[in-house]
């Protein structure tokens, strides 16, 4: 399992339109996942221990994102052959489980990770109301396991930041995670 770090935020870029299937029977696009002040993207999956370790943290600042009108979805990339748990099944296995308050959707063709040039999961891509990127950086201090609880929120401060000024922070550490499973074509 290799373990990789997302590149520096590419301020400005706009966020690539996708067309996705939802665990939740639904098709999921850009114009469906924003919010009135941005919106947040993330590269997830079901085996990752870095994703794992912070899955609960994830689900408690996407809520409170809510409540600034930021937007989420989670996507799903890798390769289930090899990653059986990362199987479209078991995606709707743990958001019933964990009760996902954001779309999870399947990138089957990794078309979409391409497209956005994710790298790892977990892979946070920050977008203000224009769909301009502001933040590409880590959740918080966490790693394979949970940092302490009260760490510095990372992303939910640069995300209110975002939906208050239309800008993310510029100092901003990257995310660290699993590499993305990339099909053998």
């Amino acid at each position: 399992m290799a373990s990789l770090e997302t590149p520096v935020c590419d301020f400005g870029w706009q966020a690539v339109d996708f067309d996705l299937p939802g665990v939740d029977g639904k098709r999921y696009d850009l114009a469906a996942a924003r919010g009135e002040n941005g919106l947040l993207v993330m590269f997830i999956c079901n085996h990752c221990p870095y994703v794992k370790a912070i899955r609960d943290r994830i689900i408690r600042d996407v809520k409170e994102l809510a409540g600034h009108g930021i937007g989420t979805i989670a996507i799903m990339s890798n390769d289930p052959a090899d990653y059986p748990e990362d199987s479209f099944d078991n995606m709707a296995k743990i958001a019933q489980q964990y009760a996902y308050p954001f779309p999870y959707v399947w990138d089957e063709t990794q078309a979409v990770a391409k497209a956005y040039g994710a790298v790892c999961t977990p892979d946070f891509f920050g977008f203000n109301s224009r769909l301009a990127l502001q933040y590409r950086g880590r959740l918080d201090a966490s790693r394979k396991e949970a940092a302490p609880a009260d760490v510095r929120r990372d992303l939910f401060e640069a995300m209110v930041e975002v939906a208050r000024t239309g800008q993310g922070p510029r100092e901003q550490i990257p995310s660290i995670g699993c590499s993305i499973k990339w099909r053998a074509d």
